[in-house]
């Protein structure tokens, strides 16, 4: 086995030197001393808001008078809002005139006249009207109509005109005749009623209707929807009762009912 040579010294310390001189480029320079000041710590966000002001008696005041104002609009608007009723004007009946002649209107005929066969008040009525009168003939009149409008449709009465006692609010049917006397023959007369005035101006009882505590049997079943019967049953009611107080009572009479009572009460009386 060759043994192995010694190292040149010389090499040696060539490489000794580059490795020393490399170790030297590498090695990093060394931390200088800073003298700068250390940067100051951070401020504390709390600190930097400004301080918050106090609630005092000034703020108090601002906020009691923003709520009176409030409550005084919110009242203001309800109070606008609110439906105020009005009070109707109070109508009080004027006093009557001294010497003024009041006109009354006669009531329309009940739903039970006209179901009974009388006529409607969008009817008509012709009636004769004969005597002292300025325009006498047939004359016609809706109804219902009395003999003071057939005297009205005729001209009124005469100078010498004298009805005597004849009812002038009598009501009227069509085709009846109403005579008008003068002063030499004073007479009133509506014929073909029941009830109608004589001449002379008597009527039964002397206001042109019939009277049911004096009426006989004949008069009555001249009325309107009263046959011999029926006239018969109120001359029995009269003698059970003694007479009659109001003509209201003729509907306790049997056979005579509302329809039948508003067809012939105007032309009854007590």
């Amino acid at each position: 086995m060759a043994r192995r040579a010694n190292p040149d010294p010389l090499l040696l310390q060539t490489v000794s030197q580059r490795l020393a001189r490399l170790l030297a480029e590498n090695e990093p320079p060394p931390a200088e001393a800073s003298n700068a000041p250390d940067p100051p710590p951070p401020e504390d966000p709390a600190a930097a808001l400004p301080e918050p002001q106090r609630f005092g008696r000034s703020h108090l005041g601002v906020v009691a008078v923003l709520l009176l104002l409030g409550l005084v609009g919110a009242g203001w608007t309800v109070v606008r809002a609110r439906p105020v009723a009005l009070a109707a004007p109070a109508t009080s009946p004027s006093a009557p005139v001294p010497g003024a002649v009041v006109t009354e209107l006669a009531a329309p005929p009940s739903t039970a006249t006209t179901a009974a066969g009388s006529p409607s008040p969008s009817s008509r009525l012709v009636v004769h009207v004969l005597g002292a009168v300025h325009s006498p003939g047939l004359v016609g009149l809706p109804a219902p109509a009395r003999v003071q409008d057939a005297v009205d449709a005729a001209g009124g009465f005469t100078r010498t005109a004298d009805p005597g006692e004849l009812n002038l609010a009598q009501l009227l049917t069509d085709g009846q005749q109403v005579v008008i006397g003068n002063r030499g023959q004073p007479q009133g007369q509506v014929r073909g009623s029941p009830g109608a005035a004589r001449p002379g101006g008597a009527a039964s009882g002397g206001t042109g209707a019939v009277d049911l505590n004096s009426a006989d049997a004949a008069q009555l079943d001249e009325l309107p929807g009263i046959g011999p019967v029926t006239a018969a049953k109120i001359l029995a009611w009269r003698d059970q009762h003694g007479r009659f107080t109001r003509v209201e009572e003729l509907q306790e009479v049997d056979g005579i009912g509302p329809k039948t009572y508003a067809e012939i009460a105007p032309h009854l009386r007590v």
